[in-house]
């Protein structure tokens, strides 16, 4: 187990404990980095209600440079469990060292064996949607409405309210990662960032094909962009870096950061940029929580289901017969819905939705 703290009067490492006088609360986080962003709207739910409830997350080893920067969240708590892999003996430990440190527990992904450690650790309250047969280790089990719930976000915050409570009863409140100005100095430096306008782009998604803005237009897109003014940069995991040289490679004032960052690292890079071009993806998440003005390329995804969780944010979906069809590759082998999004309508959103010109549009 690893354990991360946002709190320095945490338990773990050695550090002195303080008297919790609110609730304690354990959260069974999401296994994907855009969920895991959005999980935070269900933590500042929490934190509003409760102003003196203490709140822990259980999630991948992944997840703990994005919780570090929610300061809702006291500790975080990993399982060296293999993705897909039940880790029954991991989740035991894990329960049996966290017991009597909890009153409530909420486990947001449906799974059986993720409401493993909420039920190991025997806190006294666990709640979480039904689903593959947890009858016994959840025992505040809510039915899943989806006509109601009909968003990712919608869902996790439910969890978090009194079972039968209107719903929503507000404003959802949209995630806001911290960012640090340090970090984002260090890597202008170490990457040699130019001093243009800067423009993230994001050609990965994790889920496959269907989700991915054809690299051409994004090479296309990106060269116009670097013709009038702005710099260009790339961010992804090791996987996209053929796919971030595809769309810099030989361009001044762009650069290939795919694989060249940490996760925390592109919080802070995502910060600097003024807008972002993205798919449906984590990294559309993060962007839409540091603040940063987001082009959202939709295909087989629905923007009204998992959008960026942003009021500056505008959306690129066709909503074509056959969308969302929500199938990792076009089942029709066209991908119509991507294809037809030119790069020239991206770049006069961009130009358009660049601070100065949104000022003189909002006078006219």
């Amino acid at each position: 187990m690893v354990t991360r703290s946002n709190d320095p009067s945490a338990t773990r490492g050695g550090v002195k404990a303080r008297t919790v006088t609110g609730e304690r609360i354990l959260i069974v986080g999401p296994s994907w980095v855009g969920d895991m962003v959005m999980a935070q709207s269900l933590f500042m739910t929490l934190k509003a209600r409760l102003p003196g409830c203490m709140i822990d997350v259980v999630g991948p080893a992944w997840s703990l440079p994005i919780i570090a920067r929610m300061p809702e969240v006291r500790r975080a708590l990993t399982l060296d469990v293999g993705h897909g892999k039940t880790g029954f003996k991991a989740r035991w430990r894990l329960g049996r060292q966290l017991r009597g440190e909890y009153d409530r527990a909420i486990v947001l992904p449906r799974s059986w064996k993720s409401a493993l450690v909420p039920f190991m650790a025997s806190v006294p309250s666990r709640t979480g949607f039904i689903g593959e047969q947890r009858f016994v280790i959840l025992n505040r089990r809510r039915q899943l409405n989806k006509k109601i719930l009909d968003q990712t976000v919608k869902r996790f915050v439910s969890l978090g309210l009194p079972r039968g409570e209107a719903y929503p009863p507000q404003r959802i409140p949209q995630p806001k990662l911290r960012v640090d100005p340090d970090n984002q100095a260090k890597l202008v430096t170490a990457h040699g960032l130019s001093d243009r306008p800067l423009i993230g782009m994001m050609p990965g998604a994790e889920f496959g094909p269907s989700k991915q803005w054809p690299l051409d237009y994004f090479r296309l897109l990106a060269e116009t962009l670097i013709d009038a003014g702005y710099a260009v940069a790339v961010l992804g995991g090791p996987k996209d870096e053929a796919a971030g040289e595809k769309i810099a490679l030989g361009l001044p004032h762009a650069f290939n950061l795919c694989g060249k960052t940490s996760l925390a690292d592109a919080v802070d890079v995502l910060g600097l940029c003024q807008q972002v071009v993205t798919n449906d993806s984590g990294l559309m998440h993060v962007a839409a929580a540091v603040g940063t003005r987001i082009q959202a390329v939709y295909g087989s995804t629905s923007p009204h289901y998992t959008p960026p969780l942003s009021d500056n944010a505008e959306i690129h979906w066709l909503n074509l017969a056959c969308s969302p069809c929500f199938e990792r590759t076009c089942p029709l082998g066209h991908n119509n819905c991507l294809k037809h999004i030119m790069p020239e309508r991206l770049h006069q959103a961009i130009v358009a939705g660049t601070p100065a010109n949104r000022d003189v549009l909002a006078r006219q």
